[in-house]
């Protein structure tokens, strides 16, 4: 039987920042193993009823100097534009915006370290 991803992992200076964020993000919860508490040097969060592999934020001392080689696609319930105004609310910034005239298209955002990720368009947008 071939291993599951358990976590993705994020290096970042500030891991309970970060996790907050995405925490904050994704609505996800603590892995209940492992209880996030103020100043730990890693932060994790896993989806509800084990949807998939966690997030894992480790603390490091490297900055980040460069553009991520991976990172996330999130795909929002709600409008795309929507979603960005709430995710900048937390924090986020927009790294570059990607939308089309018509409505098509993503937005570059980095969270609170500068980790990119992109915001789609939601399901029901794709489908109008």
């Amino acid at each position: 039987m071939p291993p599951t991803i358990r976590h993705v992992t994020v290096d970042c200076h500030d891991p309970e920042a970060v996790g907050r964020f995405w925490q904050e993000v994704l609505d996800w919860p603590d892995d209940p193993d492992n209880p996030n508490e103020p100043g730990d040097p890693e932060w994790i969060i896993l989806p509800p009823a084990g949807a998939g592999p966690g997030l894992l934020f480790l603390g490091v001392s490297d900055d980040k100097v460069v553009k991520n080689r991976w990172h996330l696609d999130l795909q929002p319930d709600q409008p795309r534009d929507e979603e960005v105004a709430r995710l900048q609310g937390l924090g986020a910034t927009v790294v570059a915006d990607h939308r089309n005239d018509d409505d098509t298209g993503w937005v570059t955002m980095a969270d609170v370290e500068g980790n990119e990720f992109c915001v789609e368009r939601s399901a029901t947008e794709r489908d109008d």
